[in-house]
């Protein structure tokens, strides 16, 4: 069972509103960007709510099946991806704090410092390292995925190839001529690992919102790093003015040095 914290969507913190309401009043150039990464860490967590109800249809599926080795495998299974799935909420959960943490700063930054605050937003926000994290983890759990599903393909391999060896014995003493191979993996494989696949679609899918999410982290902070701060407009402006003002023709150096 899921147990750990889950907090409200991201889009609906009180500091995520305000400070885009903040942005969109002022026509903040980095609100598009922001926005963007915000709905990509959004569609994460719906991935992951999927992926939650989908080890839901595995716990069900299993508690109906017969004891035996596919069973077990299963068993195994769900276990892991239980494991790898609260991992990955965790890791969102620390996303999502991270992004609600962004917003407080910056906020309490317009309140002190007014407009100039919000040209250089992406210093505010520490996501890399959690949205790295995430897909990180995600890719675990896909290729555990992968390995779950190739376990529960060799399982019913195996079966049907002690399922061939009795059939033959038993033509064998009927003067019947053998079976020469086994059949593929059939219907038993399929039903068991479609919960497993729809697992792997869910998380493939949220490694791709991540992804995504890391490309306009990337573009807010170049945006940033282009955009001069007007503290340092106006600084280099007055040199300019300082400089010509120096060098203009008919001054008195002397009397400026008496």
């Amino acid at each position: 069972m899921m147990s750990k914290r889950k907090s409200p969507p991201l889009m609906e913190h009180p500091q995520v509103k305000e400070l885009l309401a903040v942005m969109e009043q002022h026509h903040t150039d980095a609100m598009k960007d922001l926005l963007d990464v915000m709905g990509y860490v959004g569609e994460v967590e719906k991935q992951l709510d999927g992926a939650v109800k989908e080890l839901a249809a595995m716990r069900k599926q299993l508690a109906d099946m017969k004891q035996g080795p596919m069973k077990k495998a299963m068993q195994n299974a769900v276990i892991t991806m239980q494991d790898k799935v609260l991992t990955l909420r965790e890791r969102l959960e620390a996303l999502k704090d991270s992004v609600v943490e962004g917003c407080k700063n910056l906020l309490t930054a317009f309140k002190e410092k007014g407009v100039q605050a919000l040209s250089n937003a992406a210093r505010f926000f520490k996501l890399r390292p959690a949205l790295e994290s995430m897909r990180d983890g995600l890719n675990e759990s896909i290729k555990a995925n992968d390995r779950t599903i190739a376990k529960i393909e060799a399982v019913s391999a195996e079966y049907h190839e002690a399922g061939r060896h009795i059939k033959n014995a038993g033509r064998a003493l009927v003067g019947k001529e053998a079976v020469a191979e086994a059949k593929a993996p059939g219907r038993l494989a399929k039903a068991v690992s479609a919960p497993f696949r729809a697992e792997r679609a869910s998380l493939l899918s949220a490694r791709k919102s991540v992804e995504n999410a890391l490309e306009r982290l990337a573009h807010l902070e170049k945006s940033a790093q282009r955009r001069p701060s007007i503290r340092k407009t106006m600084q280099h402006y007055q040199d300019k003015i300082d400089q010509a003002q120096k060098s203009a023709p008919g001054r008195d150096t002397r009397r400026d040095e008496r």
